[in-house]
């Protein structure tokens, strides 16, 4: 498609440097300026600029052609970046990734063990002055600039472009962890359907001499190796740890749960293969059902005998925890990974937001009902959780005792098995924890195939297909080492190692290059031009000194004392610890690689080097009425 270019004519009554519109084109600058159409699709350069090369940026492309034909050059096609169907679809995306497993087994456990009722205290002071100003800053970075974790920091501050790279590894290693917790409750779902369930019983294949069944009708004593049916189904016959060593022998690999592990990443490529158009009507099922089960499952537990005992295990509180350092880093570190940023998935979603939609209600919005959905899910488990006290004549606090996964497939798959109707609440209790699973899987490999796809679009643009199927295969062979008889031990490992300090450092390292290289000031003016006002002081605190100093308090924290990993009757070897903070390194790594390689690239002095590679070098285009503008 060619037109000839309009007369200098048209534009010499316009004031030199001032920007004029004229007969529908607005010229940015007269003498060198891109001359854009209103319906923002054509792009027309002055006679001077046809040389240049025209890198469209925010998610756009273009090509130029320098050669002139007949006096007429060729138009760069701007080609719409991908948006939202709908305003609903982007929330309840949001809402789906930052709604988890953890959410259902990590927060209760941590409230109860940090003082119950008076962990709230420090847990809401740590989501206003840490988490939600982090999970609106990524939104805001996101929907303005329009790319993924990896293409963003050219606007922003080139020389951090390594903690796009280090996200990516970290997203690849959850990925590679996360689906197998799936696996194990699409392998509980599955077992589920039948009239008894096989966790009630001691008569299975799989059961040992110690195995306990106090839910039976004969008076059964349990003694100090008492082992339930439900630990042994569990153990022995889901992930068969019995028949591995530890993480030195993890032994053979299993096919049920492979098979398992397979299919969820099947339903995982054919939600995200075509984009958020897809994958944002797959959440109107993923994000929406796991309420209702909440609901219906909350019901049920408080009309259980002895609810109410774990319900005051669950918020009595005990003000003295508040002196304790621990409660408060746990309060940081349960609010930070609850919300999720630092994961690319945040960028990711909001790039494909309208530019003028309103992220500050959103941020919001999505925070608070994740804290909510944290706050009830305690309910729900510990309603269960005095049940069983009652049904064992023990203290809630004995009944408590396994945390992780094993809170969802020990104990609150037992209590299931023996209420009433206990095939129907098992069905919709793991169909739940697979539809928590699966939109934070979507949203992960999302933040990974975006981050790619804006940072190479000339090489996976129009093959977005492709690329998914590659990067689902590659996420599954990952995952064979957690699919082994040892394999929840390797789950451990990772999920202690692998993300907790790496992510906190890529968002601390993102707050700073945001605030101090990028400036506070700049960002609150790209906020305004997308809300139409500009954060208060109050955001622009948090995230110049106060959030910077919430990821370094829990880092640090974290580094000072090392997690001692235990899993079943297992102690993790010194050794594990080693390989441990190797993993955590292996993605943070790119950051200082991608500075020292960014360094040695550009011409100039040290000192030129450096001004140039903390200046951001791509404009972002700004819409201007129904046309874009970049943003100098």
């Amino acid at each position: 498609e060619t037109e000839p270019l309009t007369s200098k004519k048209d534009v010499s009554d316009c004031s030199k440097g001032e920007d004029c519109k004229e007969n529908g084109l607005l010229v940015r600058n007269p003498k060198s300026a891109l001359r854009l159409v209103e319906d923002g699709n054509k792009v027309h350069p002055s006679q001077g600029d046809k040389g240049e090369a025209a890198q469209i940026s925010n998610g756009y492309s273009g090509v130029q052609s320098s050669v002139p034909c007949n006096g007429e050059q060729q138009l760069m096609e701007l080609e719409d970046r991908e948006t939202w169907s709908k305003k609903i679809d982007f929330l309840l995306s949001v809402i789906g990734y930052a709604v988890d497993l953890g959410n259902v087994w990590r927060f209760p456990y941590i409230c109860y063990q940090n003082g119950g009722g008076a962990f709230l205290i420090p847990y809401i002071i740590m989501a206003i002055f840490g988490g939600i100003p982090l999970f609106y800053m990524e939104l805001a970075l996101g929907q303005y600039h329009r790319n993924g974790c990896i293409s963003i920091w050219r606007k922003i501050c080139p020389i951090f472009k390594g903690i796009g790279f280090a996200i990516c590894i970290i997203d690849l290693y959850v990925a590679s962890y996360y689906n197998t917790i799936m696996a194990w409750a699409f392998y509980y779902l599955i077992s589920s359907f039948t009239a008894e369930l096989p966790w009630t019983s001691c008569t299975n294949p799989w059961n040992t001499g110690n195995c306990t069944n106090y839910f039976s009708k004969d008076n059964v004593s349990w003694s100090l190796h008492s082992i339930s049916p439900a630990e042994e189904f569990y153990t022995r016959q889901v992930l068969q740890v019995h028949r591995s060593n530890g993480l030195d022998d993890l032994g053979g690999i299993s096919w049920q749960l492979t098979l398992c592990l397979l299919l969820i990443f099947t339903i995982v490529y054919f939600s995200i293969w075509k984009g958020v158009k897809t994958s944002g009507k797959v959440v109107w099922v993923t994000a929406t059902f796991p309420y209702i089960i909440l609901f219906i499952l909350l019901v049920r537990g408080a009309t259980l005998p002895g609810a109410w005992r774990g319900v005051l295990y669950y918020l009595k509180p005990d003000w003295q925890k508040l002196l304790a350092t621990e409660v408060w880093v746990d309060a940081a570190a349960q609010i930070f990974f609850s919300l999720g940023p630092g994961f690319g998935v945040l960028l990711a979603y909001a790039s494909y937001n309208k530019f003028h939609n309103n992220c500050y209600q959103d941020a919001l919005v999505t925070s608070t009902v994740n804290c909510l959905t944290s706050f009830v899910s305690g309910f729900v488990i510990f309603t269960v959780l005095g049940y069983m006290a009652e049904m064992r004549n023990e203290d809630v606090s004995e009944v408590a005792k396994d945390t992780g996964p094993s809170l969802l497939f020990i104990t609150y798959a037992e209590a299931i098995a023996n209420m009433p109707a206990s095939t129907f609440f098992a069905i919709i209790f793991f169909l739940m924890l697979l539809t928590l699973g699966l939109d934070s899987t979507f949203a992960g490999l999302e933040g990974v195939i975006t981050g790619v796809l804006d940072e190479f679009p000339h090489v996976w643009g129009k093959r977005r297909e492709l690329f998914v199927l590659g990067l689902t295969i590659v996420c599954f062979l990952g995952s064979l080492a957690t699919l082994t008889f040892g394999g929840a031990y390797v789950v451990k490992l990772f999920e202690e190692y692998a993300t907790g300090p790496a992510v906190l450092t890529v968002v601390f390292l993102e707050a700073v290059a945001v605030s101090w290289f990028y400036g506070i000031t700049q960002f609150c003016n790209d906020v305004k031009e997308m809300l139409g006002s500009a954060p208060g002081w109050y955001w622009r605190v948090c995230w110049v000194a106060i959030s910077p100093l919430f990821l370094l308090f829990v880092t640090c924290s974290f580094l000072s004392s090392p997690p001692e990993l235990r899993l079943f009757d297992y102690d993790y070897p010194y050794w594990t610890t080693v390989v441990g903070y190797c993993i955590g390194t292996s993605s943070i790594i790119f950051i200082p690689i991608y500075m020292v390689y960014r360094l040695v690239i550009t011409p100039g002095t040290l000192k030129e080097r450096i001004l140039k590679s903390i200046t951001p070098e791509t404009a972002t285009e700004i819409p201007f009425g129904d046309i874009r503008m970049n943003a100098v």
